[in-house]
């Protein structure tokens, strides 16, 4: 098994509604180690460049509302941003996240415990967790320098 990276976000309606203590709870619970972590307030731009896989689909423009707590109305945009390493890191990041509308998420998961979908439609999923290696390289490239990043 490969030792990999992961980048966790809790999104501003997990934050907005206290969920980062229970979130990170289960993550430690399944084994991977924290190895950065910060509050990060979400800017235009790095929400356009984290998503810009999905620039084309026609959410586009809610998931950056939602990413910068704008799509809720919070005043403030505030993301917290974990890195976490172990082995298949990407898939249990992934596993106890759930899937990412939260009516298929698994009873258990942290989206099929917390997450919910508006009367708008609008996904409120609490988390992002990288999908494959090199999105989570590139994440974490996008929310963390180096020096932030616990090493070995």
């Amino acid at each position: 098994m490969a030792v990999e990276q992961t980048l966790i976000l809790i999104k501003p309606d997990g934050t907005h509604r206290k969920l980062t203590g229970l979130v990170i709870d289960r993550l430690d619970a399944s084994g991977l180690d924290m190895v950065g972590a910060k509050m990060v307030s979400v800017s235009e731009k790095l929400a356009r460049e984290h998503y810009k896989a999905l620039s084309e689909k026609p959410f586009f423009p809610n998931l950056i509302k939602y990413i910068r707590g704008e799509f809720h109305g919070f005043k403030d945009h505030r993301v917290l941003a974990m890195a976490y390493r172990g082995e298949n890191a990407i898939a249990k990041g992934r596993a106890v996240a759930g899937a990412t509308n939260p009516e298929h998420a698994s009873p258990g998961t942290i989206r099929g415990s917390f997450g919910r979908i508006t009367t708008a439609g609008q996904f409120e999923n609490v988390l992002h967790a990288s999908s494959d290696e090199a999105d989570a390289v590139r994440e974490i490239s996008l929310w963390f320098k180096p020096d932030e990043l616990l090493k070995g």
